[in-house]
């Protein structure tokens, strides 16, 4: 028999955007449903148009949760695109609290709690912390090891740690309702990148972003070096939009890995047709990330610190490419349907 919810607790929505998650979506589900929360909850899962058992999946979750307090449902997500499921999830749950989790994502156990205390205690409109990379196998340790490491992701705080305080954006989310439903929620246009967008607005409408080590989300790898790929040009090609919709967020960690490409291209073509002193530039990148992977890959099993090098370049390669080929043409599209800041009436 299940214990009512304490009513003193804020209730609390857990909006999930899935295609294809079949590997995980059972296992982001059980450790919301298993949170150390005592308020009531939901979970509204999105699902985009699968091809593997996502949907099969999500049935037997309504169905195995249908008589607990923390009811789990389902909303159609026809685009797939992630922001238009977060913006369904959203108009079908109901509670003052909403908690975005991916499908590969696995919330600690205090997630929720610790995430509703601090919105108490700093008055904040959305906090968030650490995107938690683990592997399953030698290669996802490998890419997990790259993304907790500086030398892959730079200083960003989300995935290396740091102090708490106000940030630009966070990993995910737990937000203030009334806060989404002031901005309109997600903008639609921004296939990648919505969450810096929507943060981007709720700050200049004068609320807070606030980053907290204390909140953890175990995150699961991409497991082949074509999704890697696929995962990172996506953010390079987005990052790019991003910058040109709004002038002046870009910092020389975003540029690093565009120059890289472009001085390793420099460098080949003047090593072919010159110089073999143009191989330096490749050659010094390549002893550079192999260095920067000796203490990524502390404690791992010698295959996966084998390949942190080959995660590490395909991650900066990849997202320098995306980078430099974003097309002006996207960023056009979306500066179209810039959404201004809805400002409150006390600004």
């Amino acid at each position: 028999m299940n214990a009512k919810p304490d009513v003193r607790l804020p209730a609390v929505s857990v909006i999930m955007p899935v295609l294809n998650e079949e590997r995980h979506l059972r296992g982001a589900v059980q450790a919301i449903l298993a949170q150390e929360y005592a308020g009531e909850m939901e979970v509204v899962i999105a699902i985009g148009p699968s091809t593997d058992r996502t949907e099969e999946i999500a049935a037997e979750l309504v169905a195995e949760n249908a008589s607990r307090n923390k009811r789990v449902q389902t909303v159609p997500n026809p685009t797939g695109r992630t922001p238009a499921a977060l913006n369904a999830a959203i108009k079908t749950s109901r509670h003052p609290i909403v908690v975005r989790v991916d499908g590969h994502g696995m919330l600690s156990p205090d997630y929720i709690a610790t995430a509703v205390r601090l919105l108490e205690e700093t008055g904040a409109q959305n906090v968030g912390g650490i995107m938690h990379a683990e592997g399953e196998n030698d290669w996802e340790h490998a890419v997990a090891a790259a993304m907790t490491s500086k030398i892959g992701v730079g200083n960003a705080a989300f995935h290396t740690g740091g102090q708490a305080g106000p940030a630009e954006t966070v990993y995910l989310g737990v937000f203030r309702r009334a806060a989404l439903e002031q901005q309109g929620g997600y903008n639609e246009e921004f296939i990648r990148a919505q969450d810096w967008e929507l943060n981007f607005r709720i700050r200049e409408a004068g609320g807070l972003i606030w980053f907290s080590p204390e909140l953890k989300v175990s995150y699961r790898p991409r497991p082949s070096i074509k999704a890697l790929a696929k995962q990172y040009k996506d953010y390079g090609r987005w990052r790019h939009v991003v910058a040109r919709y709004h002038e002046g967020s870009i910092n020389l960690r975003y540029l690093a890995p565009p120059t890289a490409v472009c001085a390793i291209a420099a460098g080949i073509v003047v090593g072919a047709a010159l110089t073999p002193l143009g191989f330096l530039i490749p050659g010094g990148y390549l002893a550079a990330i192999v260095a920067g992977s000796l203490p990524a890959g502390k404690g791992l099993p010698l295959k996966a610190r084998l390949q942190i090098p080959v995660a590490l370049a395909t991650m900066h390669m990849s997202w320098g490419f995306g980078f430099l080929t974003s097309p002006k043409a996207l960023a056009r599209k979306v500066i179209a349907s810039r959404r201004p800041a809805v400002l409150t009436d006390a600004h």
